[in-house]
């Protein structure tokens, strides 16, 4: 037999789980009340790195829930006129396989583009350019580890807009990025680098 409250007040003597299922729908609970530590899979800000030496900045212990991954620069700059290069793997980074195309636009009459096999590609500079701006990377298909990413930069200096866009096929779900160099040898040596990562 159904029972009813009338007015308010208070229920003892449940249990947890004890409310049969869909007893509270989304319309129930207040925004106020969700918070990032209620889902199973939340927006994650990592732990920002300084790019300011060293040929590449690793990021690892992605979860496997993570559906897209952002890239972040912020005023980052190299010792030469390499470009920048995102490598993404699942156990191991991946450094071949990739198809990534890849430019800038000054002018109509100053513009390149370039491509790569061995990462998604950003468009570098002159050295001690920044770039700002973002990488975002996201799985495409997860039975067969398809990924795309796009992204949108700038070179405040140089007066540049920097984009491009790609697609790799990892051996499984993506964990781990590492930011490096076209070259390999250039150095970072000015900015900031993080990722965000989400379900």
């Amino acid at each position: 037999m159904p029972i009813s409250i009338v007015g308010t007040g208070s229920i003892t003597g449940l249990s947890a789980g004890g409310l049969p299922d869909a007893s509270i729908v989304t319309a129930d609970i207040t925004d106020s009340a969700v918070t990032t530590g209620k889902l199973a899979q939340p927006l994650t800000l990592a732990t920002a790195q300084n790019s300011t030496s060293g040929t590449a900045i690793d990021f690892t212990g992605i979860p496997s829930w993570a559906k897209r991954l952002t890239v972040m620069l912020q005023g980052v700059s190299l010792s030469g006129t390499a470009h920048f290069l995102i490598q993404i793997g699942s156990g191991s980074i991946t450094s071949s396989g990739y198809s990534s195309h890849f430019g800038y636009l000054v002018s109509d009459t100053n513009a390149n583009s370039t491509s790569s096999t061995s990462g998604f590609g950003i468009w570098g500079s002159l050295a001690a350019q920044a770039t700002n701006g973002a990488m975002q990377i996201n799985l495409l298909n997860p039975s067969s580890f398809v990924y795309v990413s796009s992204h949108s930069a700038g070179d405040p200096n140089g007066a540049s807009v920097k984009t491009g866009g790609g697609a790799v096929t990892l051996s499984g779900l993506l964990d781990r990025v590492r930011i490096t160099t076209t070259n390999g040898t250039d150095t970072f040596d000015a900015g900031s680098i993080n990722i965000m990562y989400e379900g």
